[in-house]
């Protein structure tokens, strides 16, 4: 299922669940059970209201009892937990683990000091993007990272493939994939003052990047600040025997203020952000230049090169691609993936990725790619949407400002 549709998606269960007709949601919108992986906290949102949905494999909460616009104000307002362990964790470690890594993604690894992480992009020869994730320096020799679950085969085959052909040359590299652990996302306001009542470690020393191995309610976790929703807040790795109680008391410190939140507002909050999505606003023949994420790709190693694609993407920064990500405002109803964008004189010049109506800003918001020169901000444009065109214009992202925790 593709990521922009997942607003659409819970709406469209929420009606057909408030008119009585459950068969027809089953039937429409449910794999069997046996087809679908469950994470550990699968029973938990049945028995918590969760509606249960096929995303990427996997049976994931699309929303609870209450609506993807309250539970997106909820998590801006007060603040929410989501279960992303379908997603995957792992780690590489070696003294040549490093540079095994950046022969596969634009970040630069080594300059990262210690217990800090970036958001990278994994690059194919061609410079497209095979997935984004956030890596984290553990160590000088520990990589953490996390990669998205509709990636997760395709990823784990090309890392493992590139590193058969390192260690044939000798590299020092291994990996373990945390099949073990939960992961779990805690993002909104409370989540910082919730969290430190459950551990010792002060988190306001904690900033948004950095990593700890800390004890959380008991349980050995990995904590990263970080998040998708562009609130400040942490990712969680935990357990996965420790997973049900660490959510219960997260849930239970926040005195009901942190709710149990479905991939349907995750959208939103993200699409709100800024932020892209794999399979909708990244594939695999885009490059980072193009989606606008050049600030990730490092200093030296724009130098350097030295990554799948390099030739490709350097020379694009050198020379500025044909195509650019950018955010959109629009009238009518709002733009879905591939709405077609237009220019005053109704000449194609793109096509939105995702959007939505922001329930935080009561409006229209979409992003999507469209030729050079049409992506500043204030251009005005036309958006079709079901054969008929309506007024909208380019506007910067992120949609809502970003809260992320920084040292002031």
């Amino acid at each position: 299922m593709r990521g922009a549709g997942l607003w659409q998606l819970g709406q469209s269960i929420t009606r057909r669940v408030a008119q009585g007709d459950k068969k027809a949601v089953a039937r429409r919108y449910f794999a069997s059970e046996a087809e679908l992986k469950k994470t550990v906290l699968y029973d938990f949102h049945v028995a918590n209201g969760g509606k249960m949905v096929p995303f990427a494999g996997w049976g994931m909460p699309i929303q609870y009892k209450d609506s993807i616009m309250d539970s997106t104000l909820n998590c801006r307002q007060n603040g929410s937990l989501f279960d992303v362990s379908h997603m995957c964790g792992l780690s590489l470690k070696g003294k040549d683990s490093i540079p095994f890594l950046e022969k596969l993604v634009i970040a630069d690894v080594a300059g990262l000091a210690p217990g800090t992480g970036t958001l990278t992009v994994f690059t194919n020869e061609k410079g497209g993007s095979i997935d984004d994730s956030v890596i984290t320096k553990v160590t000088d020799d520990h990589i953490y990272l996390v990669v998205n679950a509709g990636c997760r085969d395709k990823d784990l085959a090309h890392i493992e493939e590139h590193m058969k052909a390192f260690k044939a040359k000798g590299g020092d590299v291994s990996w373990h994939i945390h099949d073990e652990r939960s992961l779990l996302a805690l993002q909104g306001p409370l989540a910082a003052p919730t969290l430190q009542h459950l551990t010792k470690e002060d988190l306001s020393k904690l900033y948004f990047g950095e990593f700890r191995i800390l004890d959380i309610n008991g349980a050995h976790c990995f904590l990263t600040r970080t998040g998708y929703t562009g609130e400040d807040g942490f990712e969680i790795s935990v357990p996965s025997e420790h997973a049900v109680d660490l959510a219960k008391a997260i849930l239970e410190k926040s005195e009901g203020k942190v709710r149990l939140t479905g991939l349907g507002a995750r959208d939103s909050l993200r699409l709100e952000a800024g932020l892209c999505l794999y399979g909708n606003d990244m594939e695999q023949h885009v490059t980072p230049v193009e989606a606008g994420l050049t600030w990730a790709i490092g200093k030296r190693r724009r130098a350097e090169g030295g990554f799948l694609g390099a030739e490709l993407i350097l020379k694009q920064l050198e020379e500025g691609p044909s195509i650019r990500r950018a955010g959109f405002i629009s009238s009518g109803p709002p733009a879905r993936s591939h709405s077609e964008i237009q220019n005053e004189k109704g000449e194609t010049i793109g096509e939105v990725t995702s959007g939505g109506f922001s329930p935080c800003l009561k409006k229209n918001i979409a992003m999507g790619y469209v030729k050079s020169g049409s992506h500043k901000a204030g251009t005005k444009v036309k958006i079709i949407v079901r054969g008929k065109a309506y007024d909208g214009a380019v506007t910067k992202m992120p949609f809502v400002p970003t809260k992320y925790y920084k040292p002031s």
